[in-house]
């Protein structure tokens, strides 16, 4: 059975970070692979999900820089952990991961070396991404999670044949609220008004990064509150810029139609009682979030970046609009609240979608297609005594 080692930044709950354990736990379960953990930053609650695995050890390789003698360091402990355990193939899930993943990987010779790319523009310097760029190189695939995200790597010099598409899986079971679920109990316990007549428009999105543009979506809140008074707003996810955010709420009247709920550990609670989600980024790669609206049955009102239009079909599973439109994107919510049979009717063909080409089951395939397909190619190298280092002849 080969041997597959994931390396990720950190066990933080984070869309990326969730995919990689996710996909680690598929294929444990498959048993077609052995999978191997490994990580940068050993923090986070991911971590006692990877640990329940019974995958062994996870190893940490903490760096301070990529120029300094610990990166050095750090890079030959990771290359002696390939050689030792036997490791096939390296799968690098994130730009940190990506530079010390191949470039340990390549020090090692190990057989395949996937690096991965999950967003578009909007995220990187100029000197990371020509970090990044030499990681790439180094790598025999890069991973997508979209073809918008391939498109921009073509753009930016990576042959087409290096990139491989292995959309999201979504887990259904994350947004399926419990079997005692109620909309009173639930509204309770996320602490939101349960008024009769009360409809929610909720995004989720981490408040780290301003590049997810909260901003624009509490200007199309104002507009929507104005045309539908009995709309509540609620924003689940964490970060340093709830602050802000909130000021900027109070400023635009809606401060008290705004609930801020940061960490949402009830997921699937929180999406059954909306009626309409949203996303407002100014990029993504391929929003974890949208699988998830979709999933859990709701329509979609999302910014036509990244993959959006790979997961929405605009007009039968939701609405995409243009980055920073906060007039058309109110104007889509307030449309899909004043006709609730549509809203459901478009929520239902989203879920339908998600488990049609979304799934958990679909990411396993694509995933285990790329790593026989890797395994392949590097025998067939190494039958004519080619050597690969630098990745380019795969």
């Amino acid at each position: 059975m080969p041997n597959v080692l994931h390396i990720v930044d950190s066990f933080n709950q984070g869309g990326t970070e969730r995919q990689a354990v996710q996909l680690v736990r598929l294929l444990a379960a498959s048993e077609r692979f052995r999978p191997f953990v490994a990580c940068l930053n050993a923090e986070g609650v991911l971590r006692t999900e990877v640990e329940r695995l019974g995958l062994g050890d996870v190893e940490e390789y903490r760096l301070t820089s990529f120029h300094d003698r610990n990166f050095a360091a750090q890079l030959r402990r990771f290359a002696r952990l390939l050689r030792e355990r036997e490791i096939d193939i390296v799968h690098a899930h994130d730009f940190y991961t990506n530079v010390f993943g191949m470039a340990g990987a390549s020090l090692a010779r190990t057989r395949g070396r996937i690096a991965s790319k999950r967003e578009t523009e909007g995220f990187r310097t100029p000197a990371q991404k020509f970090v990044e760029r030499c990681a790439f190189r180094l790598a025999h695939r890069v991973v997508v999670n979209a073809d918008a995200v391939g498109s921009m790597l073509t753009r930016q010099g990576v042959p087409t044949a290096k990139i491989a598409t292995v959309y999201n899986g979504l887990d259904s079971a994350r947004v399926r609220p419990p079997k005692d679920f109620t909309r009173e109990a639930a509204l309770a316990a996320l602490g939101l008004p349960s008024e009769p007549g009360r409809v929610f428009v909720t995004i989720v999105a981490n408040l780290r990064h301003a590049v997810k543009d909260h901003s624009m979506f509490l200007r199309a809140v104002a507009r929507v509150h104005a045309e539908v008074p009995e709309a509540a707003f609620v924003v689940a996810g964490e970060g340093h810029l709830e602050e802000s955010l909130r000021e900027q709420a109070s400023e635009l009247g809606i401060g008290r139609e705004v609930f801020f709920t940061g960490r949402c550990a009830r997921v699937a609670e929180l999406l059954a009682v909306s009626d309409v989600c949203v996303l407002s980024s100014k990029a993504e790669g391929f929003s974890n979030a949208i699988l998830e609206y979709m999933a859990a049955g709701r329509p979609v009102v999302a910014t036509d970046v990244g993959g959006a239009r790979e997961a929405v079909v605009e007009g039968e599973t939701g609405h995409l609009v243009a980055s920073g439109d906060d007039e058309t994107m109110a104007a889509r919510i307030v449309a899909l609240l004043r006709d609730p049979a549509r809203a459901r009717a478009m929520g239902e063909r989203g879920r339908a979608r998600v488990e049609e080409k979304f799934s958990c089951e679909a990411q396993l395939a694509r995933t285990e297609e790329l790593y026989d397909g890797l395994l392949a190619r590097a025998a067939a190298r190494a039958a004519r005594g080619v050597s690969d280092v630098s990745g380019a002849g795969a």
